[in-house]
């Protein structure tokens, strides 16, 4: 007896042959080939604005454009990229120019470019320039002669060149403070600096530290201005904030790294810097180190031994942070500023009230 369906020859494959017929519709198709290829989220987000022009919309641009909050040649740009045999086409393409600069110095021209550096290996690459062409007769670009300077490392000193290079690197990679998103709340963010000043023929360095939300201060001054002290003002402002601080933000000086940044990392603080020949940058405690000199320093504290300099200090802070009104807190102290919510430093806030 014959069997009366596919079903029973074939049990393992479906009634149809046509295996799109599985699908309501060859959008819901099109939704399954996307989901099956892996396309990104952005590519299956642009699919969804072709199928609802295509469905609900009735093909008005207008209404698909309001329905999902986007420009019309945005629409139209992707809706003409859109391929029913190749989905692909929704995904992002390489923003690379396709017309790039590329080396064209001939090896005639490096050779010679070799041989008047090799000559005068001071001179800057737009004097080379200029005897290029008063001794060959053409044009060459500053910018190819320093490419071949580069290649060749042809440096008066390629160590020190070496050095600046790799400086200049680590330069890239800082975190620069401006792209900090910052939070009003104390100790979210905490600036650094260092005034050095002379008295009497002795140099001292005066690590100063402003926090930027309510106002705090501290300062200290070191004999020296190793990484060594920076680091050990760091824990002593981490002590005096109670462990709140979160950020740190510091010029580029030599102070601030090695053991300065060890410290930030043993204290679990992210360390932000200024970016180069931007002091508005550290601007609050730029600001702050003008106060310390004009109100405790100039009035007869210009004392080199850092022990009975930082003893008068620690007076002067208390009065600065307790008591002294700030303008730009609406004429509050510091330390009311900071008292106010879950904020509270290890400084006695009673002082302050008013």
């Amino acid at each position: 007896m014959k069997p009366s369906t596919i079903r029973e020859v074939y049990p393992y494959r479906l009634v149809s042959t046509k295996p799109w017929l599985r699908y309501p519709s060859k959008w819901e198709r099109y939704r399954a080939m996307a989901k099956t290829m892996g396309l990104s989220r952005n590519a299956r987000t642009r699919l969804e604005w072709v199928i609802w022009y295509e469905t609900t919309g009735q093909r008005n641009a207008r209404a698909t454009c309001r329905h999902f909050g986007i420009p019309p040649q945005t629409l139209y740009r992707w809706k003409e990229r859109f391929s029913e045999t190749n989905l692909r086409a929704l995904e992002d393409r390489s923003h690379r120019p396709q017309r790039v600069r590329v080396r064209t110095i001939t090896p005639l021209e490096e050779q010679r470019v070799i041989g008047l550096r090799k000559t005068h290996l001071h001179y800057s690459k737009l004097k080379l320039a200029v005897l290029y062409r008063q001794q060959y007769g053409t044009v060459i670009s500053s910018w190819k002669i320093q490419r071949v300077i580069e290649a060749h490392r042809l440096y008066p000193h390629p160590q020190k060149a070496a050095r600046t290079a790799a400086k200049r690197t680590r330069a890239q990679q800082k975190k620069r403070i401006a792209e900090l998103a910052r939070k009003p709340r104390t100790g979210f963010l905490v600036s650094l600096d260092t005034v050095i000043v002379t008295w009497w023929g002795q140099r001292r360095y005066l690590l100063t530290a402003i926090d930027r939300f309510s106002r705090l201060a501290f300062a200290r001054l070191y004999p020296t201005g190793s990484s060594v002290n920076a680091a050990d003002f760091l824990r002593r402002l981490h002590d005096l904030l109670d462990g709140r601080m979160v950020h740190v933000h510091s010029d580029n000086g030599s102070e601030f790294h090695k053991r300065f940044e060890e410290a930030a990392r043993d204290l679990h603080l992210t360390h932000w810097w200024s970016r180069t020949h931007t002091p508005k940058d550290n601007a609050a405690c730029e600001r702050f180190n003008r106060t310390i000199q004009e109100e405790f320093i100039a009035q007869g504290n210009a004392i080199p031994d850092p022990f009975v300099f930082n003893r008068k200090l620690a007076a002067w802070l208390i009065e600065y942070n307790a008591h002294r009104p700030h303008a730009a807190l609406g004429y509050r102290t510091p330390l009311a500023v900071a008292s106010t919510g879950p904020r509270v430093s290890r400084i006695n806030p009673s002082r302050t009230r008013s």
